[in-house]
């Protein structure tokens, strides 16, 4: 059972960073993961009084607010027109309409959960993670570092040509993912991200340039078997390593056959 000794609704990121740092205080978001825990929490933050809750688009650039609800980001027109539908497609089977309405990004990035389908398909992107002491970092960088009680304030994503493909494999419609892949080329370079592992999502760049000459059959199939030897995978109650490997191959190859019938953004 969770219980809440405190609410309060601050009104700076100052106020809301001094609460944070105290241990039994908990910044509580859409609050949809942290209710289905039992613990005691001193003071719950709640960050909707701030602003945050909005997705701005210029010609370089979306800000998107760390208390944008993942439905805001799945209809989003600028989102879904940049990422050819790969936004949409990456959130579309998470829980249920009713859930989107109230988880935020601010949540599912911070978690840095391992079945996340939202930090994998923004790893894919040029995504910056804003935070409020700790400034401006890569999102690459920000899913591997140790958490701390600074303040996510937001994701910054800057406009560069992309093509991306989303897929996820899940053995029912609202469940986790079995495995989730990003396959993109990001300003004419190839990179694959891999989550629900199950361990956190793995960025994958192509170092050795495998599809420099074209998506032709060969280099379909040496990058997809690049990705695979380079993602290690686990076991859990949906599937096991071994089977998730077979998977990011698949996904992979499927990604890029897609890719070459079709571009998804300028």
């Amino acid at each position: 059972m969770l219980n809440i000794r405190e609410y309060v609704k601050v009104q700076s990121l100052e106020e809301a960073y001094e609460l944070n740092q105290k241990r039994t205080n908990k910044v509580i978001g859409g609050m949809l993961w942290m209710k289905m825990g039992s613990r005691n929490i001193q003071k719950a933050i709640d960050l909707s009084g701030l602003g945050l809750d909005k997705i701005e688009e210029t010609e370089e650039e979306f800000r998107i607010g760390c208390m944008t609800t993942l439905r805001d980001l799945e209809l989003h027109p600028g989102l879904e027109a940049y990422t050819g539908g790969a936004m949409k497609e990456s959130l579309r089977h998470i829980v249920g309409v009713q859930f989107r309405n109230l988880a935020t990004v601010g949540g599912s990035i911070f978690g840095r959960f391992g079945f996340s389908d939202v930090l994998t398909l923004f790893l894919g992107l040029d995504t910056d993670v804003e935070l409020y002491k700790g400034g401006i970092v890569p999102l690459s960088e920000f899913a591997w570092s140790k958490r701390d009680n600074d303040i996510l304030v937001g994701l910054i994503v800057k406009k560069r040509p992309v093509q991306i493909v989303y897929q996820s494999l899940r053995l029912s419609r609202t469940d986790f993912p079995v495995l989730a892949s990003a396959v993109v080329c990001l300003d004419g370079k190839w990179r694959a991200v891999i989550g629900a592992r199950p361990q956190r999502a793995l960025l994958i760049e192509d170092e050795e340039n495998l599809i420099g000459g074209g998506l032709t059959e060969e280099n379909i199939r040496k990058f997809a078997a690049y990705v695979k030897e380079k993602t290690p995978t686990g076991s859990n109650m949906r599937a096991g390593a071994d089977y998730r490997s077979h998977l990011v191959e698949v996904q992979v190859r499927r990604a890029l056959e897609r890719m070459r019938g079709e571009e998804n953004a300028d």
